[in-house]
């Protein structure tokens, strides 16, 4: 509108003026020869200006409120985006602030699980190893326990430890110590000075299980024979019960060389403790044919299997001459003394007495007989040194 107005006012200016000089022009006074198109050019030139310039202003004027609108619409746009944005912002901000707290919760949470963790392994760790103290001390009280009633029970049984230095044959030792042992109630085939079938298997079958080896020695009653061998059983693990036949098959290697037909029984009193035992496994090596039985029923060496022969023969006298003290071996051993022999007087019969081995010979002579008694024969007389079935 303020721009149609001055156009308006600049076509009705031209209008005048072309009425004015053709009213001049009327009265005569021509300054414009064709005022008329002044007239015509004001009125079509307001009349277009007018309507040019009105058209523009109703344009302006209508877009007015478009501009408007779209500025509005922009100025919401941009308040949604901000306050899509502030939202987001917040969203993210409660997000954020709820993963760091979920965050926390869970290191909280992975903290006390570790702790407790730590505290059930600490726990574990600390009964495990109090259970492995409680147990090594029950196992120590336990070996303490056994090894004191290991030791009683070596003392109830009056065992001694011993490492064997050498065999000399199948049924004699000598500890590394020096001393010699014999094995009560056996006897083995000769194999040294002598020699007698199955002896030399014995006397390898004892180095086989003996030399070297650590064993447990026995006294019965004797300590010693007359050349001073100790007399002792030999237990190759420590029983439980001495007089247990179990234990004294699987552990006593007396009983072993007679159950395996090595070695005869050999009865001589007052070592008589185990007596019965062996002429019990001999019996049964015997029925098997075992080692020296394969021989004979009779074995090889002299023993308490031997047949007895009760009754008395002259013809098998024996006069005193038979056995000269000049041929008895006396200096291959030390000289034994026979206490008894002063007692021991033969018999008033000129016959001779037989008896089926020393054990029964010692019933009615306990301490044996000279090679000039009558009951002397030369098969007890072990060591060929006159005097058969000494102690």
């Amino acid at each position: 509108m303020s721009i149609a107005a001055p156009i308006a006012l600049l076509g009705v200016a031209i209008y005048g003026a072309g009425f004015w000089l053709s009213h001049q022009k009327a009265k005569g006074n021509v300054y414009f020869k064709k005022p008329w198109l002044l007239i015509t050019a004001g009125a079509l030139g307001t009349l277009i200006l007018v309507g040019a310039f009105a058209d523009t202003t109703e344009g302006q004027a209508s877009q007015k409120p478009a501009d408007q609108v779209e500025k509005q619409e922009k100025d919401n746009k941009a308040k949604e985006k901000a306050k899509a944005e502030e939202a987001a912002k917040v969203k993210a901000a409660a997000e954020a602030k709820e993963k760091a707290e979920r965050e926390a919760k869970e290191k909280a949470e992975a903290e006390e699980k570790a702790k407790a963790e730590a505290k059930a392994k600490a726990e574990a760790e600390a009964k495990l190893k109090a259970e492995a103290e409680a147990k090594a001390k029950a196992e120590a009280e336990a070996k303490a326990k056994k090894e004191a009633e290991t030791e009683a029970l070596i003392s109830s049984l009056a065992l001694e430890k011993v490492t064997v230095g050498r065999v000399v044959d199948g049924d004699t030792i000598e500890t590394s110590d020096g001393r010699k042992i014999r094995f009560i109630g056996v006897n083995t085939p000769e194999s040294t000075t002598r020699h007698e079938p199955y002896g030399k298997e014995a006397s390898n079958y004892t180095k086989s299980k003996l030399a070297g080896k650590q064993i447990w020695i026995q006294k019965d009653v004797s300590n010693t024979d007359r050349y001073g061998r100790y007399l002792r059983i030999i237990w190759l693990a420590i029983p439980t019960d001495d007089m247990n036949e179990n234990e004294i098959r699987t552990k006593m290697f007396n009983a072993e060389l007679v159950l395996n037909g090595y070695a005869e029984p050999s009865t001589y009193p007052p070592d008589v403790k185990y007596s019965e035992y062996f002429i019990k496994f001999a019996r049964e090596a015997r029925a098997d044919n075992k080692g020296l039985w394969a021989y004979g029923p009779n074995g090889t060496t002299k023993g308490d299997l031997d047949p007895k022969q009760a009754t008395t023969s002259t013809a098998q006298s024996k006069p005193a001459t038979s056995k000269p003290a000049a041929s008895q071996p006396a200096a291959s051993k030390p000289a034994p003394s026979k206490p008894a022999a002063t007692t021991v007087k033969p018999a008033a019969s000129s016959g001779s007495e037989i008896f089926a081995n020393c054990t029964e010979l010692r019933k009615k002579y306990p301490n044996g007989v000279p090679s000039t008694h009558p009951a002397y024969q030369p098969k007890m007389d072990r060591d060929k040194d006159g005097y058969a079935c000494e102690r």
